[in-house]
């Protein structure tokens, strides 16, 4: 902004206007609109803003025993790129993985791009759990809690700087609620339902 200012005042209209758009696109970046989603114990709210880029299903232990259920959400620079607690419950399990910086549309950057994996349990039993996934031009993974913590559905807990994808993972029984190449809305889009784990 201030760079912006100077350019106008010395008449450098050209830096002005790049100036200008860069603040515009900083601006939008690091945007954290409010928005409260459904409050219904079962539903799952979309951790990220974006696309679905995959729904599939995964060996169960691959990534936390008993989630076999993947969905895919790949966040352009464009996108909120605030993390929220899909569910409220209670962190029990953290991890972060080094890794590569592949482009985060691809299927294989799940399993090797630098990475958090972060697991929640519910007061029911059950459990999802979730990864933050670095990009192509991802330069900071941002986790704000920590194993033990207790989240609350919609709850900010972290961000990704610059295009990323988020990967939700979900117990067989799971019912989700979107499809391939939907837009959803981090906080807001119920991207599943749990019942009670028995």
């Amino acid at each position: 902004m201030i760079l912006t200012a100077a350019a106008i005042l010395l008449k450098w209209w050209t830096a002005a206007i790049i100036f200008g758009f860069l603040v515009l696109f900083l601006f939008n970046f690091f945007r954290d609109p409010h928005r409260i989603g459904s409050e219904r114990q079962v539903d799952v709210l979309s951790p990220a803003d974006g696309t679905v880029v995959q729904i599939k299903d995964v060996p169960d232990g691959e990534v936390w025993p008993g989630l076999t259920r993947q969905i895919s959400i790949f966040m352009s620079v464009f996108d909120v790129h605030v993390n929220r607690a899909p569910i409220t419950g209670r962190i029990v399990h953290y991890r972060y993985n080094p890794g590569k910086k592949i482009a985060a549309f691809a299927e294989k950057s799940s399993t090797e791009n630098e990475q958090n994996l972060v697991v929640i349990e519910d007061g029911r039993g059950a459990t999802v759990a979730f990864k933050q996934i670095a990009g192509l031009l991802a330069r900071r993974i941002v986790f704000d809690k920590k194993e033990g913590d207790e989240v609350v559905r919609g709850e900010r807990i972290g961000m990704i700087k610059f295009g990323s994808r988020v990967d939700i993972f979900f117990q067989p029984g799971a019912n989700l609620k979107v499809k391939m190449r939907e837009k959803v809305k981090v906080g807001l889009t119920v991207i599943g339902e749990i019942e009670e784990h028995r």
